[in-house]
């Protein structure tokens, strides 16, 4: 009898309850008038004495088992089937998020590209330099207005001085002091300026420097190059001018314009009616800033440009208020989810 009531709680375990209909199956095998649990509790007059009191406890264990199974079964149908009705299938599909790249990382994402593809690598560096690296290799000397506290952050000031990097051409620097020309790379990051903060002005922002070092490097060479990033960047129709200027580390030196494509060059608020929107600096690379950086000016040449990441932003996405880049004003960003 033991034994036949252990054979029936492993059938009872091993019956699989998977719909209302295999419930009712398994409610008239084990439990129903004419079912398993009822005829044992019949046969338990056929148990001698002695045993009828264990035996008794063992059938009754086996009614609860088999009453615990269906009515565990039962309840998990039952919800699914409330589940499965609480769904409105004539109801739209809910419309998932989706993230957007800061409109800063998308231009700089976009001028690595077109620089990748012409053979320019990425080079990086640290965020907190020293003087040599920041000003010294750059030709820039002592009285450089560059170097006071108005404009730099200082951080330690002695023998050694420490401070936020002004620019990433002090990335170019430790390129040119670890590498052999040719040198073809840009440098993105971020730079920090002591200045006060204002609708066209920041104390941090972004730049993206290049340099080409290599034999017979011309002006003629940086003009096209810088062609074909406007071009590439703002359209076929873009055309760039030169205009003289001065930087310590090149020479000669130029401010590039980058004609109004607000305007297609007519004239308007936005460039001043001139047609033309100032977008970088440039310049053939000073032989003394080769030298200082063991590369020897008489058989090499080569030029560096830059540029504000947030300058080209503001031209590519008319945007009127450099503050708004860092504020992280989602109605801001927003705007940009279709450049993710």
């Amino acid at each position: 009898m033991k034994s036949k009531i252990d054979a029936i709680l492993a059938e009872i375990e091993s019956f699989n309850i998977k719909d209302l209909k295999s419930l009712e199956e398994y409610r008239i095998h084990f439990l129903g008038s004419k079912g398993i649990v009822k005829n044992m509790f019949g046969e338990l007059k056929t148990v001698p004495g002695e045993q009828k009191r264990e035996v008794g406890q063992l059938l009754n264990n086996l009614r609860i088992v088999a009453e615990d199974k269906l009515n565990s079964a039962k309840e998990t149908l039952e919800s699914s089937a409330s589940d499965a009705e609480k769904i409105d299938l004539s109801r739209p599909g809910d419309v998932d998020e989706i993230g957007a790249h800061h409109p800063l990382s998308l231009v700089r994402r976009e001028i690595i590209d077109i620089f990748n593809r012409i053979g320019y690598t990425v080079s990086e560096g640290p965020e907190i330099e020293d003087d040599w690296h920041n000003f010294s290799a750059l030709n820039f000397p002592p009285e450089h207005p560059a170097r006071d506290m108005q404009d730099t952050f200082f951080i330690e000031k002695g023998e050694k001085e420490i401070a936020l990097r002004t620019h990433t051409s002090s990335v170019q620097v430790r390129v040119m002091e670890n590498s052999k020309p040719p040198i073809r790379t840009i440098s993105p990051g971020r730079v920090y300026r002591n200045e006060a903060i204002s609708a066209r002005a920041h104390c941090f922002f972004h730049q993206v420097e290049g340099l080409y070092i290599d034999k017979n490097v011309s002006f003629a060479d940086l003009k096209q190059t810088l062609l074909y990033f406007a071009k590439e960047l703002f359209g076929e129709k873009a055309q760039i001018r030169l205009r003289p200027s001065y930087f310590p580390f090149t020479e000669p030196s130029a401010e590039v314009d980058v004609s109004c494509t607000i305007c297609n060059a007519k004239g308007c608020n936005v460039c001043k009616n001139s047609g033309w929107l100032e977008i970088l600096g440039c310049g053939m690379v000073d032989p003394s800033v080769l030298e200082a950086c063991g590369i020897d000016s008489k058989e090499y040449s080569g030029f560096a440009f830059g540029m504000g990441v947030e300058r080209i932003a503001q031209l590519k996405y008319k945007v009127n208020d450099l503050r708004l880049y860092s504020e992280n004003d989602v109605r801001f960003l927003k705007q940009f989810t279709a450049g993710f």
